[in-house]
């Protein structure tokens, strides 16, 4: 089944993305310094990004089988919901934890828990709208449509931080609250105005089959998928870390530094997408080698910033790389499998990120008190050597 995608529908795609890509964006910006706010330590703090994007990993396919069988709106709606209660609850615990209600392992834990209960339910909206859009586009579209809803991210991302650094002002719970009306807002905007299309037409027997990680037909787009956010998670997660301990800055200082150095890596992701992504017609391993090579280049001026111009130059490369790769990726995925099972291959690629988010904030918590370069250093080896891995398995 392939409809046309209308801009309509497009748009309110785009919205949905954009409501989650802005809640992940302030969580990421204000969670370092919320977190010593509260006492947690650095490993702490990056444990419940990275626990909780295990949790997210594991469900994300299950989601994406299941819009193959129900259909796409539903889904995308239970994600939406599940992302506004769950923010609502997470921003509760760190209000406990700054009133002293909760404090050491027991708000370590409510909030880890949480934080992994809203990842169960949120996980549903990626792959759903991915899916939605694969199911209205020809494969001569795939990579170009997939380009535009990456936009969504990407305009998360740079609106994340510019509303975490104005609203960090009133207080490092304010940005958590705008998060939870927004997604509430794109949740009530896809039950009015997204059109229900019916679920890929299969014979009554047949049920969804699973898509692994290793389905020899996607694998090498998951395994750099997650190699990509393994890398990009490290630095992201550690950078308020950096920033704070390096330009001598207070909690709030470095919500809003973060929150710059992380626009800019997503208005240069966006840039990419609007430009050569939409209009270069060139084969996907392009774009991902590409990609990755800017960000080995970014990764190293991070690594040893000396001043925020530097930083931001790395930011800029980093977000270059992410805006090549991805949508390339997340493309020719889709174009490897059948019409149904497009949920379960989008499935599979929302959840690499996650998986991504896993390892790299962990590994990049351990090393910063050894290092604070060493997140960034391990991070270009990451890169480098998925690149190495590309080329040794190409068969071009």
């Amino acid at each position: 089944m392939t409809e046309t995608l209308t801009r309509r529908q497009l748009l309110v795609l785009i919205a949905a993305l954009m409501a989650t890509g802005i809640g992940q964006s302030l969580v990421f910006a204000i969670l370092a310094p919320l977190g010593r706010e509260v006492d947690l330590a650095e490993v702490q703090i990056t444990s419940i990004i990275a626990l909780s994007a295990l949790v997210f990993a594991v469900a994300s396919p299950y989601w994406g089988r299941l819009s193959d069988k129900v259909g796409r709106k539903p889904v995308i709606l239970i994600g939406l919901i599940g992302y506004t209660v769950g923010t609502l609850l997470f921003t509760s615990v760190f209000m406990a934890g700054l009133t002293g209600v909760l404090s050491g392992l027991s708000l370590y834990a409510v909030a880890l828990v949480v934080r992994c209960s809203q990842s169960v339910v949120m996980s549903a909206t990626s792959p759903s709208t991915t899916a939605y859009a694969a199911d209205s586009t020809s494969t001569a579209e795939r990579t170009a449509a997939m380009a535009k809803l990456g936009t969504a991210n990407s305009l998360g991302m740079i609106l994340g931080p510019a509303v975490s650094g104005a609203l960090a002002t009133l207080g490092l719970l304010a940005p958590l609250y705008f998060a939870g009306a927004l997604a509430a807002a794109a949740a009530i905007l896809v039950w009015r105005a997204l059109p229900s299309i019916p679920a890929p037409q299969r014979h009554s027997h047949d049920r969804p089959r699973r898509m692994r990680f290793l389905d020899v037909r996607i694998r090498r787009y998951a395994l750099t998928a997650i190699a990509l956010f393994t890398g990009f998670s490290a630095i992201q997660q550690t950078l308020g870390f950096q920033l704070q301990d390096q330009l001598s800055l207070t909690g709030v200082e470095t919500a809003q530094y973060t929150g710059a150095a992380l626009m800019v890596s997503a208005v240069f992701t966006f840039i990419v997408q609007v430009t050569a992504m939409q209009r270069l017609k060139l084969p996907p391993h392009i774009f991902v080698r590409t990609g990755l090579g800017c960000m080995a280049l970014g990764s190293l001026l991070i690594a040893g910033f000396a001043n925020f111009t530097m930083l931001a130059s790395g930011m800029a490369l980093l977000g270059t790389g992410l805006g090549l790769s991805m949508p390339a990726i997340t493309a020719g995925a889709s174009i490897a499998v059948s019409s149904q099972e497009q949920g379960g291959a989008a499935g599979v690629i929302s959840a690499c990120p996650a998986v991504g988010f896993v390892s790299g904030p962990i590994i990049g918590g351990l090393l910063y008190p050894l290092a604070p370069f060493g997140p960034a250093l391990f991070s270009t080896l990451v890169f480098a050597g998925t690149i190495a891995f590309l080329y040794g398995t190409s068969k071009r």
